[in-house]
């Protein structure tokens, strides 16, 4: 055993495992969320809408969405991609504390955080609900970009509506680790092998994160929502992003490029474990596991 793991806790087989290069990777559950078809696929006909909702396991107005949470371990490092929802979202989600529990991971031993944007269900596990941090020793890291668009004290007059509880929540997850927090650009790196990728346009310093190995793998967050959705209907757009037509060129970039280059791919809102490949189908694109 490398000298420099033998203090790991082990990892229960309960969740999808991986190796990529000299990253070892699980792939917990946060539970998962509940969208409604408005935000999901706003531009769906109504036909297409009740057979995507169906195959979702959905009903007619709103389909579940699983919610993938990468545990990354790098020599001395445990690592999350994200915190998850804690309590500040849906009650169907914020299950990340207890899945970590239960595969033995205290959360003292996590030493970093990379957040790929601040939305509530991907932040709001930053903190338990008394406001002290969920990893208490966990250095933390989030885009630049993210970090203007979010702490902008006058929010209230530079953003719509809609986003003030978004901004709110962001407020209160990145000011609760203002102090161990670390501002990441396009192309920095977190440990050797891990890079920080732009995938701008679900919000404006949205990031991913692209692990090198045989072939790399990138953990791509919400610039792809959804494996049915997304992939199939590439032009469509997805009411949650904050920039919609950066969203959507990224996305169909990014699609593109998957399916060219035979990129790995691991989702956030993916069918649990969110992991495979982008293969072209017609004008559009279709999910492989794997």
């Amino acid at each position: 055993m490398n000298p420099d793991r033998a203090h790991l806790p082990s990892l229960s087989q309960g969740f999808h495992t991986l190796r990529h290069g000299r990253f070892d990777i699980t792939v917990l559950s946060d539970g998962y969320i509940t969208l409604p078809w408005d935000i999901l696929m706003p531009e769906a006909s109504p036909d297409e809408r009740g057979t995507i909702l169906g195959r979702l396991g959905g009903d007619a107005d709103s389909a579940p969405l699983q919610t993938n949470v990468p545990l990354i371990r790098h020599g001395v490092d445990v690592m999350l991609v994200d915190t998850g929802a804690g309590s500040n979202f849906q009650p169907s989600d914020g299950r990340l504390a207890e899945n970590l529990a239960s595969i033995g991971v205290d959360f003292e031993s996590v030493t970093k955080v990379i957040f790929t944007h601040a939305h509530p269900d991907h932040s709001g596990g930053t903190t338990r609900p008394d406001g002290s941090l969920m990893f208490p020793n966990a250095h933390y890291y989030v885009s630049e970009a993210e970090w203007s668009f979010w702490t902008n004290p006058d929010y209230e007059t530079a953003m719509p509506k809609p986003l003030h509880e978004f901004a709110r929540g962001a407020q209160r997850d990145l000011f609760a680790v203002k102090d161990r927090l670390t501002l990441v650009k396009p192309g920095d790196e977190i440990v050797p092998g891990m890079s920080v990728v732009s995938t701008r346009g679900h919000t404006p310093g949205h990031i991913s994160l692209e692990l090198a190995g045989d072939g790399n793998l990138l953990i791509s967050g919400d610039v792809i929502p959804n494996n049915v959705v997304s992939f199939e209907n590439p032009r469509w757009h997805f009411g949650f992003d904050t920039e919609p037509d950066i969203a959507l060129k990224n996305r169909a970039s990014l699609l593109d490029k998957a399916s060219n280059e035979k990129l790995r791919m691991l989702g956030y809102h993916w069918k649990y474990p969110g992991v495979g490949y982008v293969e072209r189908n017609g004008s559009a694109y279709r999910f492989a596991e794997g």
